[in-house]
């Protein structure tokens, strides 16, 4: 009798302007279960790019589920990440925030010190965003709606 094959760990890829909801969504959703990465925690490394890729590659390879919670806001700035993810057979699954730039404003500036973005970061990344599609090379993408009251209503986003 032959053991099944384990499952593919999962790499989780958030989109979307910051103060849109992204952080908050993975503490709730995956802050128990999934390793997080994001390049605002990588902020006094130099070399941000290749120190995040070198976390998402040892959790991955430990089994451990990931989360890369950063803007992404074009498919050329999520393409490094989504390709790392299938290279080490991970399953790639996108959330789009969807965007709401007056919200996010809202939300950025109740924030203090470092986590407060200046608005025109906002507005820069808002000209960027573009949606992501399945082709990218996700197995599984969701538009993220963040409620006024702080929840978020998810939907699928067909291939």
């Amino acid at each position: 009798m032959s053991a099944s094959p384990p499952e593919a760990p999962e790499l989780v890829v958030l989109m979307g302007l910051p103060g849109s909801g992204k952080s908050t969504f993975y503490r709730r959703r995956f802050g128990e279960t999934h390793a997080l990465v994001s390049k605002d925690l990588l902020r006094n490394n130099r070399r941000r790019d290749a120190r995040q890729a070198v976390l998402i590659r040892e959790a991955l390879a430990a089994g451990r589920p990931v989360v890369v919670d950063n803007t992404h806001p074009a498919a050329a700035d999520r393409a490094d990440v989504i390709a790392l993810g299938r290279s080490l057979g991970a399953r790639v699954i996108g959330y789009f925030f969807v965007p709401d730039l007056a919200a996010s404003r809202r939300r950025n500036a109740g924030r203090e010190g470092k986590a407060r973005v200046p608005d025109v970061a906002l507005i820069v990344a808002a000209r960027r965003l573009e949606a992501p599609r399945r082709a990218e090379g996700f197995d599984a993408l969701f538009a993220v709606h963040t409620r006024d009251d702080g929840d978020f209503d998810i939907e699928p986003i067909p291939a």
